[in-house]
């Protein structure tokens, strides 16, 4: 074939597999790469260094080999150039890494909607936010490491995404660094069975500032746990920024590394709890604002007064009365809102939602297997009623993505993300698919009393 024929064949591959992906993934792995050629059914692809390779080869290989043989029928193999020129893939405002060890540290996946400007501050999360504003400024120096703990739901994420994007802005050259203690864990794996430790240690030890969410899932892993006790102390040693946050603070966690509670207790711990109404009130009022949506006050005052479990569960209120509006398009009432959320709003929580149920439900409406939910099958009839349930652990549970993830086999944080990303337009979008949506959450309610 000709290098246009390889070039058109890549692009369709990474079409594909973005929307399994996310597109931040997708900017971040598979847009820098090239395709050069495709000769012997073997796909020639440029990469910007090894390190885009190895993650290439661990992430999404076996599933790109299935893509590539689906768009041309036929069996095609993957083989990769290195260039280590990376001036073409990193943004101005990074520095370029010279030949060292360092050449293979990779942008954050940084979401530029957190920033502290988004970040709303009410008295569950004042000092919080404030800490973290110094820090940005002042990376390495009073607070560190800083720690921040708290339920599902109450901006941890937000505020660590917030450190890095102002550390980005007011330090270009910084190396930030956001990730999971799950991602942690797996690239620490893979660099073990690839005898790449060198490279995983020079990237992860190279850098101005380590976010890293739910430190909790990485304890009692013993090696993943040596490890990053030992970047810890490297990092540490060299006045580099460590912020982690966790479901609960240090003392209560239970390590195989003694040492690594001592070290998280170095530094400055701060709590996030629940928002209060009035924190509740500005929270809506601010999502609102970025929607571009008018909701009455006495809206917002029902919804903040009847959703005090977690951020993400007004936001998700804040959703459907949106698409409710858009699809009547006469003007919200607090009846309206009352009768639209009253599948969601519960004044017991007694019976808290399992995953479990929602999976069993959801296979039963679709007719499907619940094992395929947790498969790794990519047929539409199998992959909407994942989503779908993906999206309602979202929203009825308080279990972190990553703890979704796992029920539905291992799945990444960032498929979960994804998949509700996805349902929350199909629900604006499609008043028949969010009647769907609606009973189905009527039926998991049922059934759990």
């Amino acid at each position: 074939m000709k290098i246009i024929e390889a070039t058109d064949l890549w692009t369709q591959a990474v079409e594909r597999l973005s929307l399994e992906i996310g597109e931040e993934n997708s900017e971040l792995w598979l847009k820098p790469v090239e395709a050069m050629s495709l000769e012997g059914g073997v796909l020639l692809l440029k990469v910007p260094n090894k390190f885009f390779s190895d993650g290439i080869k661990e992430r999404y290989q076996k599933r790109l080999l299935a893509i590539l043989r689906d768009v041309s029928s036929s069996d095609i193999g993957i083989d990769f150039r290195v260039e280590r020129d990376l001036t073409r893939v990193l943004p101005p405002s990074d520095p370029v890494p010279e030949a060292s060890p360092q050449s293979d540290f990779a942008l954050s996946d940084l979401n530029p909607r957190y920033t502290f400007e988004s970040f709303v501050i009410g008295e569950s999360n004042r000092l919080a936010r404030a800490t973290a504003e110094s820090i940005a400024k002042s990376p390495g120096t009073q607070y560190n490491p800083y720690v921040i703990y708290g339920g599902v739901g109450l901006g941890k994420t937000h505020i660590m995404h917030a450190i890095g994007n102002a550390m980005r802005r007011q330090h270009p050259k910084a190396r930030v660094l956001y990730t999971t203690s799950e991602q942690f864990v797996n690239e620490y794996i893979g660099a073990v069975q690839n005898n790449a430790l060198e490279a995983f240690r020079a990237r992860y030890r190279s850098l101005d500032c380590l976010l890293i969410d739910d430190i909790q899932f990485l304890i009692a892993k013993e090696r993943s746990e040596q490890e990053f006790f030992h970047t810890f102390n490297a990092l540490f040693d060299s006045r580099k920024q460590i912020v982690v946050s966790s479901d609960r603070s240090p003392k209560e966690m239970s390590p195989l590394e003694q040492r690594l509670i001592s070290r998280l207790e170095w530094g400055f711990i701060a709590d996030i709890k629940p928002p209060d109404l009035e924190t509740r009130i500005a929270i809506l009022r601010k999502k609102a604002e970025i929607e571009h949506f008018s909701v009455p006050d006495d809206v917002i005052l029902y919804v903040a007064s009847s959703v005090k479990t977690n951020v993400r569960s007004l936001e998700g209120s804040l959703i459907r009365l949106k698409a409710f509006q858009s699809m009547t398009g006469a003007p919200l009432s607090v009846d309206d809102a009352r009768d639209i959320l009253k599948d969601t709003i519960t004044v017991d929580d007694s019976n808290p939602v399992r995953i479990e149920t929602i999976q069993r439900l959801v296979a039963l409406k679709y007719s499907v297997d619940t094992k395929d939910l947790k498969g790794h099958q990519r047929t539409a009839s199998i992959t909407l009623p994942r989503q779908v349930s993906m999206y309602l652990s979202c929203v009825m549970t308080d279990q972190s993505s990553t703890d979704i993830g796992r029920a539905f086999g291992g799945k990444d944080h960032s498929t979960v993300l994804h998949a509700r990303k996805k349902i929350e337009k199909k629900v604006e979008e499609d008043p028949f698919f969010l009647e769907l949506i609606n009973k189905l959450q009527a039926d998991i309610k049922a059934a759990e009393r």
